[in-house]
């Protein structure tokens, strides 16, 4: 699964990167390196411009502000969003909370690079159960990861038509198999989209069939792994050194055989 992540980039860099053509943002967020589920995130889609009636409208390139975990049109509490932050891509075309999002709401998530925690043998933490060291997994050359993702829309029934509360913005992380090399530290990672399935994975009109020919994963080179401090492990940690490497005698890893 694809439960914290780290998330740096500018609005003008992610639009420079993305393409992005209606640069309004609702909100600006800062740099995040611990972003974790419930949080605000950016997002890369194609909608229509923001006053513009979506049926007769081109799409554009847009960047927005989604709260990660994906909560269904048809939820009646939008606390199941905090169960919807990763959906898998072997059967998201199928799953009742995804399908209708996956027809036509398919973004991007930014990413500088994102955490997973390998279990040790033999090692205990201090609530008894198994010690964990936490990975950092970001490409090699320092460039952005787009990771694929399914955005809703879900209307608040309680909130007045003039709220700007009434309709709230979600999003989800599509999983896949990770490759050997990462599958070690964890067996699932994000799905990465790839510059030249960018527009395809993005355009509302892509048909279906189109769109799952695209659920293969590239190949998944060029990303690097190394242990991190385990202070990552709580959210109300944030900034760049949580990204630094760690040395392995400073890590949990020492003594492992890692």
């Amino acid at each position: 699964m694809c439960g914290r992540y780290a998330s740096s980039r500018t609005p003008d860099d992610l639009a420079e990167e993305f393409e992005v053509v209606d640069p309004r943002l609702d909100k600006e967020l800062p740099a995040d390196y611990n972003v974790a589920p419930t949080k605000e995130v950016y997002a890369v889609l194609d909608r229509p411009p923001k006053d513009e009636p979506e049926a007769s409208a081109a799409a554009h390139r847009q960047l927005r502000a989604l709260r990660w975990g994906l909560v269904p049109s048809w939820a009646k509490d939008p606390a199941i969003g905090n169960k919807m932050i990763n959906a898998r891509m072997e059967t998201v075309a199928e799953k009742p909370a995804f399908r209708r999002a996956f027809a036509s709401r398919r973004c991007l998530l930014p990413a500088d690079g994102y955490y997973e925690w390998y279990p040790l043998e033999g090692k205990s933490g201090k609530s008894g159960r198994p010690a964990k060291q936490p990975f950092f997994i970001h490409p090699k050359d320092g460039s952005v990861l787009a990771m694929a993702g399914l955005y809703e829309i879900w209307k608040d029934p309680t909130r007045d038509a003039d709220d700007p509360e009434q309709f709230r913005w979600t999003c989800t992380v599509l999983t896949t198999d990770a490759p050997d090399e990462l599958g070690r530290i964890h067996d699932r990672m994000p799905l990465l989209v790839p510059r030249d399935r960018r527009s395809a994975w993005l355009d509302p009109s892509t048909p279906k069939d189109d769109v799952l020919d695209l659920l293969v994963p590239a190949q998944q080179t060029g990303l690097e792994a190394y242990p991190v401090s385990t202070k990552v492990g709580n959210v109300r940690n944030n900034g760049p050194e949580l990204v630094e490497p760690l040395p392995v005698e400073e890590s949990l890893l020492e003594g492992t055989g890692e």
